[in-house]
């Protein structure tokens, strides 16, 4: 049964309300016959940022990314979100068509009746919270099947897992622009349709014939002409591995319609640095500084600031040492990530532990928050030290 304007207005009267002080349009709500079976989980409501709402109406598309056995996550073109359900104590309506009370203020409506059927109810809703995207899991999925070269018997067998991006999108809880970045990061590339990483050995191999040819060449290294190098290297590995190669250890530029590539001291002194300790447990920090130095090009300066979230040096040991610690090989979790640590070294100074945490700092978090949150300061010998909140098993 449906009211009329003279029941509206009497609960008005009985309310003590000025219909002068409100819109002249009533929405009289019921319920539909099949409103309680939508509220059974036909349906979710999600609550948005005015940005991602407005990529919505755009024409962009949302995705929920999640494997059974991960939390749900949900990604735009570039951001990742939590999904978390809220509740509420006040019950949320759907009701198709309803229009806001600035929709009404611009009609020109008077003593205007309207009668709105409710579609649905809930009493919550999903909210996101903006989160670090997932990416452990895609450098663990490449690294089941590294490449070795177009000669190597395990390019022979169909057998080997490979992942397109497509596949990486449906298995990354990241959003594509994120998961794009981080291809690039892992030195990754894409070869007959497949994301692949680079065996470190091969990726050794293919900068040794680079490095090899600036030094016969007496080119510089911040101009390496990229036709002259695959015309000389083509003949040893394929063309475009060696491309892949400048790409990874350089930057691009163009002169004089000729393409160059900038290689870049840091990058070649680290990946020497990997090469030399990945084989040794620990190294004399002292005979290793020696080695790496004579183990790079000809002008290039090893300097120990290089290897941050590669190597970690004990000072305390005699003779001091260093040994390989990479932090793509740390827990993805923010606790798991600093037991982890914590269970390697006692204490920790802020300088030590800060290439091993940066990549968990959210958006607009910083280093010493996050050593607020899950560590406790005290001095040493005048030095501020960082050590576990919780007992390390």
């Amino acid at each position: 049964m449906r009211r009329t304007r003279e029941e509206v207005d009497a609960t008005l009267q009985i309310a003590k309300l000025n219909p002068a002080e409100l819109l002249p349009t009533v929405h009289c709500l019921g319920f539909r016959p099949e409103a309680s079976a939508a509220a059974a989980g036909d349906f979710c409501l999600l609550e948005l940022e005015p940005a991602l709402g407005q990529q919505l109406e755009a024409g962009s598309s949302l995705v929920i990314r999640g494997d059974k056995d991960e939390p749900a996550v949900l990604c735009s073109k570039d951001k990742t979100y939590d999904l978390k359900i809220a509740d509420t104590s006040n019950m949320l309506l759907v009701i198709p068509g309803c229009k806001t009370p600035d929709q009404l203020k611009m009609e020109e409506t008077h003593c205007n009746l309207t009668h709105t059927e409710i579609f649905g109810f809930s009493n919550n809703y999903w909210e996101l919270r903006r989160c670090r995207p997932k990416l452990k899991k895609l450098k663990r999925l490449l690294m089941e099947n590294t490449y070795e070269g177009p000669d190597s018997q395990k390019e022979k067998d169909s057998n080997c897992s490979k992942y397109t991006t497509e596949d990486l999108l449906d298995q990354i809880q990241a959003s594509e622009e994120e998961i794009m970045a981080q291809l690039q990061v892992l030195n990754a590339c894409e070869i007959g349709g497949y994301w692949r990483i680079l065996e470190f050995d091969y990726e050794m191999k293919l900068l040794t014939h680079v490095t090899q040819l600036v030094d016969s060449e007496s080119w510089s290294f911040s101009k390496v002409p990229l036709s002259i190098s695959l015309q000389e290297l083509g003949p040893l590995e394929p063309e475009e591995m060696i491309e892949h190669c400048l790409k990874c250890y350089g930057r691009k530029y163009i002169e004089e319609g000729e393409v160059y590539f900038e290689l870049s001291a840091d990058k070649i002194c680290r990946a020497t640095a990997q090469m030399l300790l990945q084989n040794a447990v620990k190294f004399n920090l002292a005979e290793f500084q020696e080695v790496w130095q004579q183990s790079v090009p000809e002008g290039m300066i090893t300097r120990l600031d290089q290897l941050k979230g590669l190597a970690l040096v004990d000072r305390h040991s005699r003779p001091e040492i260093i040994f390989l610690l990479k932090v793509d090989d740390l827990p993805e979790d923010n606790q798991e990530r600093f037991n982890s640590l914590f269970s390697l070294r006692e204490k920790w100074t802020e300088e030590d532990i800060a290439p091993y945490i940066k990549d968990l700092c959210g958006e607009k978090q910083t280093i010493g928050a996050l050593l607020t949150k899950y560590a406790r300061s005290s001095m040493q010998n005048g030095v501020k030290v960082y050590n576990s909140r919780r007992p390390i098993s």
